[in-house]
């Protein structure tokens, strides 16, 4: 005989009350929208981008009968991806201080973080393929501070580091796109990302000092 509060399957095993699972269980985060592997893989790319620039991004061999005896010595100019695309280390920088800010910042701010990195990833998409596609003329400043010659043909090389800045970039504007599906996994902490939940959240748990700000913005003691 069995208790009032129990079910009996037809194998005459008795299951618990309800039959189903525990109320209130919390869903895992999935893996790509934690928020320490989402920062990282941002953190990652961006100075992949960034890395790409400390590099040559090309090697400019000069014609000796154009530059003369004056750039006989510098007939062969390697051009860092710096002075190649100077737009794609800045914007690289951008991107990386966007990723770390994403991490602590609250809800409408993460939208327009999202946006600059997005913008900040395009910016060095187009620098690095402004080179790809006509790197005599992204290598002119170096060749004319090598042999203060402008306008110099030169038979151009390019590195692979290009194509890696422009593949960081993409890869880099698809990971700030998935701060917005994946915060929604984060676990809030101030008022302004859980406005309903934020009275309650304190007061059910041990505060830290973030916490204890947002109480006093609301006129309470947080001791």
């Amino acid at each position: 005989m069995t208790g009032s509060g129990a079910t009996v399957d037809p194998a005459g095993n008795a299951g618990t009350p309800g039959g189903a699972g525990k109320p209130g269980t919390r869903r895992a985060t999935p893996a790509w929208a934690r928020k320490s592997t989402l920062v990282l893989l941002i953190t990652v790319l961006a100075l992949a981008a960034f890395g790409s620039t400390t590099q040559t991004w090309m090697t400019a061999t000069l014609d000796p009968n154009q530059v003369g005896q004056a750039g006989a010595a510098q007939s062969v100019i390697q051009v860092q991806g710096s002075k190649a695309a100077t737009t794609v280390t800045a914007l690289a920088l951008v991107a990386l201080a966007g990723g770390l800010a994403a991490a602590i910042a609250g809800r409408i701010a993460r939208w327009v973080i999202t946006a600059i990195i997005v913008l900040a990833s395009a910016g060095v998409v187009t620098a690095a393929a402004i080179v790809l596609a006509d790197p005599l003329a992204a290598a002119q400043g170096t060749i004319a501070g090598a042999t203060g010659i402008s306008g110099s043909q030169a038979h151009v090389e390019l590195t692979p580091f290009p194509a890696l800045a422009v593949v960081a970039g993409c890869l880099l504007a698809l990971a700030a796109l998935l701060i917005l599906p994946a915060s929604r996994h984060w676990k809030t902490r101030t008022k302004y990302d859980a406005p309903g939940a934020a009275g309650t959240a304190a007061a059910a748990g041990p505060v830290d000092e973030i916490d204890s700000w947002d109480r006093l913005s609301r006129g309470e003691d947080p001791t």
